[in-house]
């Protein structure tokens, strides 16, 4: 049997590493240190599942939900507190972006062309 001819496959990752555990560890660390009230999270990882259980059932702080996407993590949600989980519409996620220019004290610089 003769192997098959090769052929090159170009892969893009553009998710971005280390966001959730970042976020897991100071939602954590705040938590311990007793530096706020109740959380509110942004995202619909459910990876978030777990230290959102441990904060509010451990800790026993209120962590809300905001969901930027359509279809929520159920996973998440159900970690979340009820009463402070929403979903991000579209219209509302697009007003509050940056322009696509921006300048500062070093210079102007432009969001990239995929965003």
């Amino acid at each position: 049997m003769a192997n098959p001819p090769h052929s090159n496959v170009e892969v893009w990752i553009t998710e971005e590493k280390g966001t959730d555990v970042n976020l897991a560890s100071f939602l954590l660390l705040d938590a311990f240190k007793n530096d706020y009230e109740q959380a509110i999270v942004v995202s619909n990882d459910a990876d978030l599942a777990t230290p959102i259980r441990l904060v509010r059932n451990e800790l026993g702080f209120r962590v809300g939900l905001l969901n930027p996407q359509k279809n929520a993590s159920k996973v998440l949600r159900a970690a979340a507190d009820p009463s402070l989980y929403r979903r991000i519409r579209s219209g509302a996620l697009k007003a509050s972006l940056f322009p696509d220019t921006l300048t500062d004290a070093t210079g102007t610089f432009r969001k990239p062309a995929s965003w």
